[in-house]
């Protein structure tokens, strides 16, 4: 397979589909992950000692689904 359309399927053709170039897609990838992992660490230490963190991952991944519902695959 050509090199240049192996690298556009790796690098460019996701973030195409979703409107954004390569650098503005992997800000907001790292961004997710970020809060993914706040999420995971509150779920973590709410399972250890259920009065803290109550309500604090499911409110992450709230948020992380009405950042993600509108974006075009």
């Amino acid at each position: 397979k050509d090199d240049s359309l192996m690298f556009a399927k790796l690098f460019l053709d996701h973030p195409r589909a979703v409107n954004e170039g390569y650098f503005e897609h992997a800000r907001f990838a790292l961004g997710f992950s970020l809060l993914l992992t706040v999420a995971a660490f509150a779920a973590l230490v709410h399972a250890l000692i259920p009065a803290i963190f109550e309500k604090t991952a499911s409110t992450l991944v709230r948020r992380l689904y009405e950042k993600t519902k509108e974006r075009v695959q």
